[in-house]
This record gives structure tokens, C-alpha cells and sequence, in this order.
């Protein structure tokens, strides 16, 4: 209050600190965010590039356009999202720094190598050429007659200028990766040589059965910081989840049972009685009223109908009634209203599209100018059916186009849409006519027709096996005890309280802010979930209770650890470590031992360890000893003098004593520019992704998103 007031007594004052504001921001326009904290439209910096908002919702609207095309979930790809954009940012910067620069031409010159257009024909001419100068004219069209989709096309666009990037940097990095002739003898030196040896293994499993060691907090962070690029951590929340679902009670399935009985047999409350599932006239309208589920007019298998009724069906006379039964969560009456054979039809279109329709893009035609050229040319094709190729250069289905027209065979189950599939249902072999769909008008030549396996056309009452008001209300309560319970406890309470419960416990040990799912609970819930831990306001111990809408099911979280950005939390990788750490700690027990009884030959080594004396030959290129792949014996083998006692090697499985017998040389067939090929090839395959992940470990990346997202409230 006193510095309001000397604001008001004084407005120079506040002149000034706008003044102090504008002169840092123009001195360095970072600072601004020093002044006024972060700037919300930047999410983050990679190497000092900034990552805006705008990109940030490009690349996700990218991505979520893919999934829907896929038939994959939309949401949840937020993470996916800005680790896309990192690893461009990374890709472009390498891109500059080679001497390149994506100009309009570049990007030109190079579309036809993306995988978007590579392996699509559409884009080429006959002579293999790409048809650069049409994909520019569409998209020019585009952008004067569907603004919509022109920045859907930018937004594209933006990814592929970062694929074609990725692709010319890797395409230089690779070109460098050779194998020098020095190099290429000595792997073939390596790969020809073999080693005969005499060995003790001190297994880890064996030795710690007998041997129990304990891997401290300590121990886990001893190793991350022996090992800091490995572990190194982004923001993440070690959560207790307890899920409690609200599912139906047998007096729940009881009331659905009697429900759907009532209605097969019994009678409609709307018809006072008198009208039921068997003796209704209209089973489309029955059902439609009374159903949890639509009714279905097509045609279908017998493996497209439930399961119980599957071997039934063929000997079913119309009318016949199947049920009640009970089908997953759900109780079912079926009623056979229907068969026939499902015809296969061989049909060929030409589509003329029409301004405003799905595929009208680019198309200036009006719909009625569509339906008059659509008639002219059906009654051409009517007329003459040979004449029907002259046209397909005006169909707007190119890809049918390029096949002569033709949509191959189809039948009644082929996903067409409803007034295409009854034209072809309806109509004999040889018939040509013009239908209308949403896509515009089709020309429609049935070329040949042969009958199919007999279709099913059923009835479906079904009613779902609901949890009641009162289950869900025994779900909430149960719910609310149990936080009551756990509030102010330990995290082992928390466990040992859900355990002793037998409720259904998850432990995401690393959850991340924008993962979007959580590991093992999956709900609607779990963005809310991840917004709540993430809270700065959240302390270790928390506790909160989350309704998953429409559902009945509650959700009881405990926030059991909060991990920043560093090095990783050794709890929250326990799992991921533990048995190393521990084989690490075994193994130099192990090696203590052997020191201190001063053991000169390997079967005083087995005595120690109650174990046995071994022999292999191993070899550097593929070094597998007994089964198992342990490199640094294999070096110890060639290292070690000929009958000397090694020392002892720490192996993957196990600890090794070992004593060179002899060397041998096992010369394998193969010239040295062969060998130096495959080396060159072999290498050039692995080392793209480990480079990536080379300068992603070693960037300064600096993500904003979480400090944003709590000061705004979402992540719009």
C-alpha cells in the first residue's frame, strides 16, 4: 500500500518504471521476461531458438490430424508434440550450420523426396517425373478459395520442411562415416582371432541368493552421478494412485436382466403393456425406442453377429427370437428379421466433385453445373459404354482414375457410402447410372456381378448392465474413507492401507506434465491429474480425490515425490537400476574376497565360491562366453599374458577369473574391401539416432511450459 500510494502522489514514478522497462527490453529483449516473468507465447528455447506457442500448436495439430487418419486417439500428444519440435529445432540448426538455407526453391526442389509424396504415383507423370508445377497451382488454388484448408497446408508444410532438413543433414553426416584400411584390418584381426581360456564364474543370481545386500538411496544416486547423461531428468511427479471403479452389483445386473425381460416378453410402459419385442410390428422402430444400442439395417456374416448366437443362426427361420443373454456388459434379445446372398459387384465411377464439397478442393463448378455435366456424360456412357475412358480425365477421384475408374470388387460390408452401395445392390451387371453423394455426382458402371455367402439382417435389444445410484454411491463412500485414511499418513501407509483394502493400486514413478495418460490408470481424469501434481502449490504428501465424469469411478491420488529438472531422483529409477547397483556392489564383494584369500589358480577360486572351473573360446567381434555376451572378458582374454591368472573381471552376469590357454587364428571368408563396406554400412545405419540423441543430451533446452501453463490455467 505505501508504494501504491507514491505511485498516486507521484505519477513520474511510475513513468519511470515504464520507461526502465522499455530501455531493458530494448537493450536485450530477453530481459523483458525478467520484468514482466515469462513471455506465455514462448514455451520454451533450444540453443537460444525460441519454441512459440504457434509452432507448438502447429506441431500438435500435425500430429492429432495424424492420429485421426490412423483411427488413434487425439489426445495425449502433447509431449510427443514438443519433442518433435526439440529435435527439429536441433535437425535446423545442424541444417544452417552446414551451409544450407530453406528457401522456397530448396523446398521445392526436394518435396518429391518426403515420404508424404515419394511412394504416392498421384504425384508423378508416366515418365516418373514430379508434377511440381500442379501441386503448386492446387495449392495456389487453395489458398484463394479455402483459406481453411490453405493454413492447414502451412502448418503441413512446416513438418515437411523439417523432414526434408532432417533428411539432407543426415544424408552429409552419413556420407562421412567411413572405415579406414588400418581400421578395417585391425576388426578383421579382431573378428579372426579366437582365444582359448579356462574360467570361474562367480554368477551374481547364485551369489546373491546366499548373500543379501541392500541398495541404499545412496548407492542409486552414487551410480546416476557416475552416470549423469543417462539420468538426465525432466520435470516428473512420483504419484500413489488408488482407482476405485464403479462397477455393477449383482442387483444391478439383476434390475437389467428384469428390464430387458419386461420388454422381450412383458410389455412397454409406452403401450400400456401390450406391445413386447416379439410381437412388435416395427423392430427397427422397437428397438430404436427401447435399445442402448442402434438397430442396424445391413446385411452382415454370421462371425459379424454376437457370439452366442453365431452357430444358431444359419438353421433360424425369420422371426426367430434369440435371449435374453449376456454379451460382455450387456444383456441381449436378438431377432432374425432378415437373409439373403451378399452380392460381390465389380464396379467403376467417374466423380464429378462440386465447389464446397469434400472433394471439391480447387473445383470452381457449382453443384447444379455438376449435376448437368454428370447427366450429359451418363447418357453419353449409357449410350456407348466404350466411351466411358474418354471421361475419367474430369473425374475428381484421381486415384480411381489412374486404375481405368475401377473401385475393384466390392460387397454390401465394403465402407462406401449408403446411396453408392444401394445403386450397386439395386442394379444387374452392365447398368450404368448417375447417383448423388455428398462427394458429388457419380457416374456408376456395374461391369460384373457374382453372388456371395448369405447375409444376416438382426435385431439387437440390448439394454447395459449399469451401476446403480446407490453402487455409485457405495463407490464414493468407499472413496472418501479411504482419503480420509491416508491424509497426513506416509506413502507406505498409503500402499498398506489400498493393499490391505485390495483396491487397485499404480505407482507412475515418473510421471510427466504433458504425457497426457498416466501409466496404469488411463481415464479422462488423468490430465486433470497431472495439472494438480504439477501445481506449484503441491508439497510431498498431498492427497486429493478426483470423479471421473459420467462414470461413477473416483480416483484417490498421493503426491509421493516431485523430481525437477536434473539428475534423476534415485527413488523414482529405483526400478530401472536396482539390480545393477546391486550387481555392482556384489561384484566388488566378490573381488574383496578374492584378494583377500590371495588365490593363486582358478579351482582355489571355485572352492571359494563353491562353483566350477569352465573353458570357452571367445573372440573380440563376438564376444559371448557361456551363453552370455561379456565383452570385457573377452578383452581380458586377449590382454592377459599366455598362463598368467587374470584378474577379476566385472562382467554383466557375473564376476570371471580366467587363464589364456592359446591363440588361434580362424581366417573367414570375405575380401577387405567387403568387410570395410558392410563396417561403413553398419555404421552408417546406427550412428543417425544416436547422433540425434547426442545433441539433444548435449543442447541447452530450456522448457518454460509448466511455469506457464500454472500462471494461465491451461494451455491455450
Amino acid at each position: 500500500m505505501a508504494i501504491l500510494g507514491q505511485i498516486r502522489s507521484k505519477p513520474w514514478l511510475l513513468m519511470g518504471v515504464i520507461a526502465l522497462a522499455l530501455l531493458a527490453f530494448l537493450v536485450n529483449p530477453d530481459s523483458i521476461d525478467k520484468v514482466f516473468g515469462k513471455n506465455p507465447d514462448v514455451l520454451g528455447k533450444v540453443n537460444g531458438e525460441k519454441i512459440t506457442r504457434e509452432e507448438f500448436n502447429d506441431q500438435l495439430f500435425v500430429l492429432q490430424q495424424q492420429a485421426e487418419q490412423q483411427g488413434r486417439p487425439k489426445n495425449g500428444l502433447e509431449e510427443q508434440a514438443w519433442q518433435l519440435l526439440v529435435q527439429s529445432k536441433l535437425i535446423k540448426q545442424q541444417f544452417e550450420k552446414l551451409g544450407f538455407e530453406m528457401t522456397d526453391d530448396y523446398f521445392w526442389n526436394q518435396i518429391q523426396y518426403d515420404q508424404m509424396f515419394a511412394q504416392n504415383q498421384q504425384f508423378f507423370d508416366e515418365k516418373g517425373n514430379f508434377k511440381t508445377q500442379e501441386l503448386k497451382k492446387e495449392i495456389e488454388t487453395l489458398q484463394n478459395t479455402n483459406p481453411q484448408g490453405y493454413a492447414q497446408w502451412l502448418k503441413t508444410r512446416k513438418s515437411i520442411e523439417y523432414r526434408l532438413m532432417a533428411r539432407q543433414v543426415f544424408t552429409n553426416i552419413s556420407a562421412g562415416i567411413t572405415t579406414g584400411k588400418k581400421e578395417a584390418e585391425e576388426l578383421m584381426k579382431e573378428r579372426d582371432q579366437l582365444a582359448d581360456i579356462d574360467f570361474v564364474k562367480v554368477d551374481y543370481a547364485a551369489y546373491l541368493q546366499k548373500t543379501k545386500i541392500n541398495v541404499t538411496t545412496e548407492d542409486l544416486a552414487n551410480y546416476i552421478k557416475q552416470h549423469p547423461v543417462m539420468f538426465k531428468a525432466e520435470p516428473s511427479r512420483n504419484l500413489g494412485i488408488v482407482f476405485f471403479p464403479s462397477k455393477p452389483s449383482a442387483a444391478d445386473d439383476a434390475a437389467a436382466l428384469k428390464e430387458i425381460t419386461k420388454l422381450y416378453s412383458g410389455g412397454t410402459d409406452a403401450s400400456g403393456g401390450t406391445e413386447n419385442f416379439q410381437n412388435t410390428k416395427n423392430d427397427s422402430m422397437f428397438v430404436m425406442a427401447n435399445s442402448d444400442s442402434p438397430f442396424n439395417p445391413q446385411y452382415v456374416k454370421p462371425t459379424q453377429l454376437p457370439a452366442t448366437i453365431q452357430g444358431q443362426i444359419a438353421t433360424a427361420a425369420v422371426g426367430q427370437t434369440f435371449g435374453p443373454y449376456k454379451e460382455q456388459n450387456f444383456y441381449v434379445v436378438s431377432k432374425l428379421v432378415g437373409k439373403k446372398t451378399s452380392d460381390s459387384t465389380l464396379s467403376r465411377h467417374i466423380l464429378i466433385a462440386f465447389k464446397g464439397s469434400p472433394a471439391g478442393e480447387g473445383v470452381t463448378r457449382s453443384k447444379e453445373q455438376a449435376k448437368k455435366l454428370a447427366d450429359s456424360i451418363g447418357a453419353i456412357v449409357k449410350a456407348t459404354p466404350a466411351k466411358f475412358t474418354e471421361f475419367l480425365k474430369l473425374s475428381n477421384d484421381p486415384n480411381s482414375a489412374a486404375q481405368g475408374g475401377s473401385l475393384g470388387w466390392t460387397t454390401p460390408e465394403t465402407p462406401f457410402v449408403p446411396e453408392f452401395l444401394t445403386y450397386l445392390a439395386n442394379n444387374p451387371k452392365g447398368a450404368t447410372g448417375v447417383v448423388e453423394t455428398q462427394f458429388g455426382y457419380h457416374i456408376i458402371n456395374i461391369e460384373d456381378k457374382k453372388s456371395g455367402s448369405m447375409g444376416y439382417k438382426v435385431a439387437n435389444l440390448v439394454k447395459e448392465i449399469k451401476p446403480s445410484d446407490a453402487t455409485e454411491a457405495e463407490t464414493d463412500k468407499n472413496a472418501r474413507k479411504f482419503i480420509q485414511q491416508v491424509q497426513g499418513k506416509s506413502f507406505n501407509d498409503f500402499v498398506n492401507i489400498a493393499k490391505k483394502g485390495n483396491f487397485q493400486f499404480t505407482n507412475p514413478k515418473a510421471a510427466k506434465r504433458f504425457e497426457g495418460q498416466l501409466q496404469g490408470l488411463g481415464t479422462e481424469k488423468d490430465s486433470d491429474i497431472l495439472t494438480w501434481a504439477f501445481d506449484k502449490k503441491r508439497s510431498k504428501g498431498d492427497t486429493e480425490l478426483f470423479n471421473v465424469d459420467g462414470t461413477g469411478d473416483k480416483i484417490v491420488v498421493y503426491l509421493n515425490g516431485k523430481q525437477e529438472a536434473g539428475l534423476a531422483d534415485p527413488e523414482s529409477v529405483r526400478d530401472q537400476i536396482e539390480v545393477i547397483v546391486k550387481n555392482k556392489l556384489a561384484a566388488k564383494q566378490i573381488s574383496d574376497k578374492i584378494a583377500g584369500a590371495k588365490a593363486s589358480g582358478l579351482d582355489q577360486i571355485a572352492a571359494l565360491f563353491a562353483t566350477t572351473k569352465q573353458s570357452a573360446q571367445v573372440n573380440m567381434l563376438n564376444p559371448s562366453v557361456a551363453g552370455a555376451m561379456e565383452p570385457k572378458v573377452a578383452g581380458a582374454a586377449f590382454g592377459v599374458a599366455k598362463g598368467k591368472l587374470s584378474k577379476p573381471v566385472e562382467g554383466g552376469t557375473g564376476v570371471y577369473v580366467l587363464i589364456k590357454k592359446s591363440e588361434t587364428v580362424n581366417k573367414q571368408p570375405g575380401d577387405l574391401k567387403q568387410f570395410t563396406e558392410s563396417i561403413s554400412q553398419r555404421n552408417a545405419g546406427m550412428f543417425g539416432q544416436a547422433w540425434l540423441k547426442s545433441l539433444q543430451d548435449n543442447a541447452d533446452i530450456q522448457d518454460y511450459r509448466i511455469e506457464i501453463w500454472n500462471k494461465l490455467g491451461n494451455q491455450q
